[in-house]
């Protein structure tokens, strides 16, 4: 029989393989865990770990947050709710030079705070900045770029489907995780406005001013985007303030919208189904992707792959912030190649067990990974955002999206070097509400 250590590297392998052969990640992982635990403890306990881990994975109340908070942006964005958070975005700073980007990078870190996606937060707000970047006459690369990385605040700020499966896979606290990414997002959203007024400092030809919204229609605007702000600060400040469980704010969340949705009118039956077929798309994907992450993980836990990694690592002299590095640095590469779900339910149960031994803390370095994931959404060659957002703007070549993330990209890694060296922009607001 082969060395548990030997036949790990070879299920590492295979998992890499059937990705490669775009094998969907849930199904790579439930596949190399299974054959996996097969070849270590044969057929009967790979059959056992399917079944148990299958219903035990999902029958968790904890991961009903992702379905309705899903649902609470799919409403959101079917109902025209979101082109209210823009329009009020752009009503007070599109006039400035720059400022409609500025607009696409605030409507998004609003829109976020909804959504909890990434991709939902580049597309909602991309079709609707876009196109007036495009008539103000935007370069391409800033328009392109603000709002491909504007929409990477959706996998940070809560409600963070990121933060949601840090949490199942770490057994962390989903309302603590929640907490942390808060000053964080904000700190990343007001650098990525900074990035903006540079380049418009740089070459004014890029970012032409918007008209200049009387301070009546600015008022307006925030009454129009006022019902969805309202649900936004409803749901995280209840959470904040112990009012309810994150479980609770997602339904409490996603019923308002709904309700609000269907009292103006603004919700077609053809939309609401759409938005729940949507939903029941995403969870099922991200259901499986949990799956399949518990069929992996006690494999790895055989192998004692994790384990050797940490000694090895520990002992390379490198000390913890060397290691560190490291790691985020595997987290760069990965982000090439990888989508940042991937990434995270492959990568925490090898590494979480060897930052929580060099003392760093669980929550502040689910803050990092997920900062490291969202780099790789705008990173070549892979980019899923960049992606996203060349097939809203469809006119514009990939290597001119590409070029204007770059920017943006120098900032979150500003951002995420301050958070390394300052961690209390990650633990003040969980420490403060959690004690």
């Amino acid at each position: 029989m082969m060395e548990p250590t030997t036949v790990g590297l070879l299920g590492i392998l295979l998992l890499f393989f059937l990705m490669i052969f775009r094998t969907p990640v849930a199904f790579a992982m439930l596949l190399s865990g299974f054959f996996g635990m097969w070849a270590l403890e044969g057929l009967r306990t790979a059959g056992a770990l399917i079944l148990t881990e299958s219903y035990s994975a999902v029958a968790s109340e904890t991961l009903i947050v992702v379905p309705m908070f899903v649902l609470l942006g799919n409403i959101a964005s079917a109902a025209g709710f979101s082109r209210g958070l823009y329009d009020a975005a752009f009503a007070w700073v599109g006039h400035f030079r720059g400022g409609l980007a500025s607009a696409s990078v605030l409507g998004c870190a609003a829109f976020s705070a909804v959504s909890g996606s990434s991709v939902a937060t580049a597309v909602t707000i991309g079709k609707v900045a876009l196109p007036e970047m495009k008539r103000l006459g935007y370069a391409d690369g800033l328009a392109t770029g603000s709002v491909a990385a504007g929409g990477t605040l959706g996998f940070l700020i809560p409600p963070s489907t990121g933060f949601v499966l840090y949490a199942i896979l770490t057994e962390q606290s989903i309302g603590r995780l929640f907490m942390a990414g808060i000053l964080p997002g904000l700190l990343l959203m007001v650098l990525f406005m900074a990035t903006v007024w540079l380049v418009a400092l740089r070459d004014p030809a890029q970012a032409p001013a918007g008209p200049n919204v009387p301070i009546s229609g600015r008022l307006r605007s925030l009454g129009q985007a006022g019902p969805l702000l309202a649900v936004m600060v409803l749901t995280i400040g209840g959470i904040y303030v112990g009012a309810f469980t994150p479980v609770e704010a997602s339904g409490i969340g996603a019923a308002l919208v709904i309700l609000l949705a269907l009292a103006s009118r603004r919700l077609s039956w053809a939309g609401f189904a759409d938005a729940v077929m949507d939903t029941l798309k995403t969870s099922a994907m991200l259901y499986m992707i949990v799956i399949g992450a518990n069929v992996l993980n006690p494999f790895f836990a055989v192998t004692q792959i994790p384990a050797l990694l940490g000694e090895g690592l520990q002992g390379s002299g490198l000390g913890p912030y060397g290691t560190l590095v490291v790691i985020i640095l595997v987290y760069v590469v990965m982000g090439m190649f990888m989508d940042g779900l991937s990434m995270l339910v492959i990568s925490i149960p090898i590494v979480f067990p060897v930052v929580t031994s060099l003392g760093f803390d669980p929550i502040w370095f689910g803050v990092i990974a997920v900062i490291v994931i969202e780099m790789g959404m705008i990173t070549p060659p892979v980019g899923l955002n960049v992606f996203v957002v060349r097939g809203v703007a469809q006119d514009v070549p990939l290597t001119t999206v590409f070029r204007g993330v770059m920017p943006f990209l120098l900032a979150m890694i500003l951002g995420l070097v301050l958070i390394i060296l300052m961690p209390q922009i990650a633990l003040l607001i969980p420490n403060t509400m959690f004690g």
